[in-house]
C-alpha cells in the first residue's frame, strides 16, 4: 500500500553518497526532527531524470531550503556508486543528498515500487516527490507512468508556499 499524507516514513536503511564513499544511514537519521524534501527517480542516467528531474532540484535547491527545508534528497533504486558517478556528472556537489536504495527495500516499504522488468530495468521507484516533517509525510506527489509534472522542483516549491 502506498504511503499517504499524515503517515510516518518507514524505518529503513539507505546508502548515502558522500565524498568519502557510501555511508549507511537510517531513515530516522534523515527525517527525524527535520523538514525534508525527498524526490524519487526511476534511475540514474535515465533521460528525464538526467535532463530535467535532478537538474531542476539542483537549480532550485537553495530556494527550496529557503522555505525552511533542512534537506533536499534524491533517491533511486541504484547502488551508491552509480549515484555517486551520476552526482559527479550532474555537478551536484553539496546541493543535494543522494540516497541509494539498491534493493528497493525502502521503496517497497513506502509502496512506491515500479516494475520495469519488461524494459530490462527490474524493480525501480516511481517518479515522486514528498515533503516530510519530523518523519510525517505532509505532501506527496506521484507521477503517472511517463509523467513529469507534479514531482518536479517547481511543483514542490509551489507546494511549500
Amino acid at each position: 500500500m502506498t504511503i499517504k499524507v499524515g503517515e510516518t516514513i518507514p524505518s529503513s536503511k539507505l546508502m548515502m553518497v558522500t565524498p568519502e564513499g557510501p555511508k549507511e544511514v537510517s531513515t530516522e537519521e534523515i527525517f527525524r526532527g527535520k523538514k525534508v524534501v525527498l524526490f524519487g527517480v526511476p534511475g540514474a542516467f535515465t533521460p528525464t531524470c538526467s535532463i530535467r528531474h535532478l537538474p531542476g532540484f539542483v537549480q532550485h535547491g537553495e530556494a527550496i531550503r529557503a522555505r525552511g527545508v533542512d534537506t533536499v534528497a534524491c533517491m533511486a533504486v541504484n547502488d551508491a556508486f552509480v549515484l555517486g558517478a551520476w552526482a559527479q556528472q550532474q555537478d551536484v556537489g553539496d546541493k543535494l543528498v543522494l540516497l541509494a536504495d539498491g534493493s528497493a527495500v525502502f521503496t517497497r516499504a513506502m509502496g512506491l515500487e515500479l516494475d520495469l522488468g519488461a524494459r530490462g530495468l527490474g524493480t525501480r521507484c516511481q517518479r515522486f516527490a514528498l515533503v516530510a516533517e519530523d518523519m510525517k509525510v505532509t505532501h506527496l506527489a506521484i507521477e503517472p507512468p511517463g509523467g513529469f509534472e507534479v514531482s518536479k522542483a517547481e511543483s514542490v516549491l509551489a507546494a511549500l508556499q
